[in-house]
Formats: C-alpha cells, structure tokens, sequence
C-alpha cells in the first residue's frame, strides 16, 4: 500500500522513494489523499488547480496529469471514471491519519509518536500556483499545526512530571519554532534550563521572549514571566551556579560595556528578519552564516570578541538567518535565492546605501551575490572562511562525508551527546576549551530546529556562485585558515583567484571560527581595519 508523507515536504513510498517531482501532480494526489472514498467530479479538480485556464483547457491539464500518475506512479489506485476521481478508503495511508491516531489517544509514547510524525508545516514548500487551492492548503495547515501545538503542550507537560529535561526543551523549542509568542513555552524553557544549572540559558530565553513581545506586539512579558526572570537574577547573584554553569563562567564584560539594539524587518515573503547594530561609526555589515543568534552570540567566548573588536571603529551591523535564531524559524523558503534577498532586506531597512560587507563560512556566497547585484552599495567585500562551491559540488570522498554529517545533523541536533558534540566542536573550533566547546552546545540547541538544521545544511551543499566571481568589481580581501577543517584552505585560494584583483590573507589557525586568545585573530583583524582604512573608501 502507498504511504504518503504530508507533515512536511511531500513524498511518497511504496517499499522504497516514489518520486513524483510535478507540483500539480503532488497537490491532486495530497487532496485526494486528505478525502478517501470521496468521489470528486472532474470538472471541480480542474478549477482547483488550474483555475486560470479556459474550463476546456483545464479539464485537458487534469487529464494529462492523471495519465502521468498512472504512468510514473502505477501504485497510486486512483478510482476513476469520466467524471469521477478519487482513492478508496483503505487504498493509501498518510502520516496526517498516523498523526491523528496518534494524538487521540494522548499517552507519552503516543505523543512521542506525533512529534515524529510532524515534521513539519503540512504540504510545506509545495506550490500549485492556484488561490483555490492554497485556500484550502492554509485550513489544513493550520488546522494540523493547532493540532500539533496542542499536542506538544500535553506532551511537554508529562515529560517535565517525569523529569525528562532534554526532550522537554527540544519539545520546547520546537513549539517556539512553529510560535515564537507563546510566552508560557519561554517561561517552560527557563525553568529547564535553570533545573539544569544552566542560568545563563534562561536568562538569555527570557530577553529573547522580551524582544519577541516588544516587536511583535508592543507588549511586556507578563508578570509570571518577569517574576521568574528576577527569581534567576537573584539565585545566579547569590550562588553563581554550580559547576558547568555557563552563566558562572560568562566572559566579562567589554570595558565599552556594549549595547545592541535589536529590531525586526520583514521579507518579501512575510518572513520576520531579526538585526542588530552596536557600536558608532560608518557601517560594517556582516551577511549571516551557519548558526545565528543575537543574544546568545552577544556575550559568547566564542563571538563576543569579533563583535567587540569590528564595533570599535564602525556601526557593526548583524543579522539572523531565516530559521535560526531570533528570525522566524517556520518559514515556507529556505533557499539561497531567500539569503539574499534577506540581506536586501536588512540593509534596507536599516537604511544603509553604501557599506563594507562581511562575509563568513557560506555566508561569503551570500555577499558574492549580493555584491554583484549591488555593486554600486558595497565599498569593500571582505571573505572569511568561505568557499564559491558548498560540499555536494567537491570530491566524491568529502560529499560522503558531509551527507554523513548531514544525517547525524537530523538525529543528534541539540542533544548531550559527546559523539555529536565533539565531531562539530573539533570542525568549527578544535581549539576550544571546555567553556567555548560547551557553550557551542548550547548554541545548537538554541539556534534552531533539528529539521531545520538539516535543511540549512543540504542547502549550504548546493552553494555554487563560481560563474559569479568574475563579475566582482568590489575591492576584496580574502581570508582563511590554513588548517581549517570546516572548509578546506584551496576553497579560500579559489575565491583569491577568480575575483579579479582580490588580496589574499593566509591565516595560521587550525579554527574556521577564529577565537580571541590566537595570534591569527590580531591577523585578521589588521588586515581588515587596514583594507577598510579611509583612505581605502571608494
């Protein structure tokens, strides 16, 4: 029998991947799917879809679709006549039926089995380009998704009776990506975080809670939630946690005592963008890159030194990536089309016409683009650890590595497993010491979803921008590790290379996130604050 998977990105499996790439196709095979043993009459599946074509020409697009499903999909047992169309009951199985079995009889395993299955929004990323359609998508979608958001509350309320922290704030988390105002989640995580000694965590959830409610709706915690935010302040001041802690072993502050302020735009697509600024000068803007978050990062050991040291002389100026951090994590696009477009975003809003651009890891693909798209707003491009080509476009050996990453990625997300811990830690920061490599950690739990994790990750592989780099006409300088095992040096020199005229800056570290107390970093920073020197302003 068929299974379709609906929770999600569609797909569909009978002993094995069936794959059925037509979106057209994908939508009349999940509406019918959504209403076994109902019959529908031609001509409505017609003007479902293509409700922009002549009712003849309609009818003849629904009929080439249904040859193409019997053909490509001979498993499909689609019940049809001239004017009739539809499944039989019992002919296929979705993951939505699994999900609502489920959730009907709500024990912990059963509720565990729900969280399974809703991989994510219903039907995501799947456009039929038709407005009667996407009607109905969005009732399913968020019929299914309350459905799950009550789901999730049932269940993380059991798993903290038991005591099962580490599912309760992956739960947690989850259910603030599908809605990050639900502020008694936030207050959930706080308590969690705190039952774990780990007081620096609740504290930064709860200014994460602050800012959602003071954006989006004008409004301060309620008092339960400030209360408990004191309730930390007091216990850290008093008994600065016990060992392992963050919050005990919290870099001090910078002698600027920098402020961020942080503010939210919004996308093309409705997707909310967080940013941030500190500092005072002319700007420096920096693209985002693989795992984002405002407020974690701003007082980080791993982060807090680079935000000190380019807010010096600048208005150093940050953003969220879609999905991560303090962004909107349920979004419909997750692309490298989107990236750009939310650096467009950002600079707009922010009001900037002409500035230096930062980019790190992939998010010096992200500048690439943007700065031949924009030459005429970007004075200087300045390229950390980045590469023109993501890892499913290199050698055969390093691709098997990655996708083996990839899939540990979507198992290990967030969790306290040394194995998965380690091997990240040793590819971002094999220096670390015990405070960064933890705090790192707890960056992944924070940062974003497992799924969305995954996603980023497929995404990042897929990076090409090689035929761009002849058309850079920004003044460049590119940097990069020698020993970085996160992207491999030759990816640096390529970049040097086919940007015409580019400076290239060999760096000796080991680190693809350069840490405060190596001699690469006072390198690094020389060479940027000379390459942006004012006399260097074009």
């Amino acid at each position: 029998m068929p299974r379709l998977t609906l929770l999600g990105s569609f797909s569909m499996d009978r002993g094995g991947p069936v794959t059925l790439r037509n979106k057209k196709a994908q939508a009349l095979v999940a509406f019918l799917a959504m209403n076994p043993g109902v019959v529908h009459v031609r001509e409505r599946l017609a003007a479902l879809l293509w409700p922009d074509s002549h009712e003849d020409a309609a009818r003849q697009s629904l009929r080439q679709c249904i040859s193409m499903l019997r053909h490509d999909c001979a498993e499909l047992p689609l019940s049809a006549d001239h004017d009739l169309l539809g499944f039989d009951i019992g002919a296929v199985t979705t993951d939505v039926v699994e999900f609502k079995d489920a959730v009907s009889d709500p024990s912990i395993a059963n509720l565990k089995r729900a969280a399974e299955l809703y991989r994510g929004p219903f039907l995501e990323g799947l456009n039929a380009r038709s407005d009667l359609f996407d009607e109905w998508l969005l009732g399913e979608r968020t019929r299914l998704r309350a459905v799950a958001t009550s789901a999730f509350h049932t269940l993380l309320q059991e798993l903290q009776l038991i005591g099962a922290r580490e599912e309760a704030i992956a739960l947690a988390l989850r259910l603030l990506a599908i809605d990050p105002l639900q502020e008694e989640v936030d207050r959930a995580l706080m308590r969690l975080y705190s039952e774990q000694g780990q007081t620096a965590l609740a504290l930064r959830q709860y200014k994460r809670c602050e800012a959602i409610l003071r954006k989006e709706l004008n409004v301060e915690p309620d008092q339960e939630t400030r209360a408990l935010y004191q309730q930390l302040l007091r216990h850290r001041s008093q008994h600065r946690g016990p060992p392992g802690d963050v919050a005990a072993a919290e870099p001090a502050a910078s002698p600027r005592q920098l402020k961020q302020n942080v503010r939210t735009c919004t996308a093309r697509d409705g997707v909310r963008i967080a940013y941030a600024s500190v500092g005072a000068g002319p700007p420096l803007v920096r693209a985002a890159n693989w795992l984002n978050h405002l407020e974690f990062d701003f007082a980080s050991p791993v982060w807090q030194h680079w935000i000190e040291a380019l807010s010096r002389d600048n208005t150093f100026l940050r953003y969220d990536e879609r999905g991560t951090g303090l962004s909107d994590w349920d979004v419909f696009d997750i692309s490298f089309d989107a990236f750009v477009r939310d650096l467009e975003t950002v600079v707009d809003a922010a009001g900037l016409e002409r500035f230096p651009l930062l980019g790190i890891s992939q998010g010096c693909a992200i500048s690439i683009a943007y700065a031949v798209k924009h030459p005429e707003r970007v004075s200087h491009l300045v390229l950390y650890g980045g590469y023109a080509k993501g890892w499913r476009h290199q050698d055969p050996s390093n691709v098997a590595r990655r996708e083996a990453l990839t899939t540990l990625v979507l198992e290990g997300w967030g969790q306290e497993s040394p194995v998965f811990r380690q091997i990240f830690t040793s590819l971002f920061i094999p220096e670390a010491n015990a405070e960064q490599a933890q705090w790192f950690n707890d960056l992944q739990r924070i940062t974003t979803s497992p799924q969305n994790a995954f996603k980023l990750t497929n995404i990042f592989g897929e990076i090409d921008v090689r035929h761009l780099l002849q058309d850079v006409r920004t003044p460049t300088l590119v940097l990069h590790a020698r020993a970085d095992a996160s992207v491999k040096f030759t990816e640096g020199q390529e970049l040097a290379a086919r940007i015409k005229g580019a400076t290239f800056v060999p760096l000796e570290s080991p680190n693809h996130i350069l840490l405060g107390t190596e001699p690469a970093w006072s390198v690094f920073l020389d060479s940027v604050r000379r390459f942006l020197a004012p006399d260097r302003c074009r």
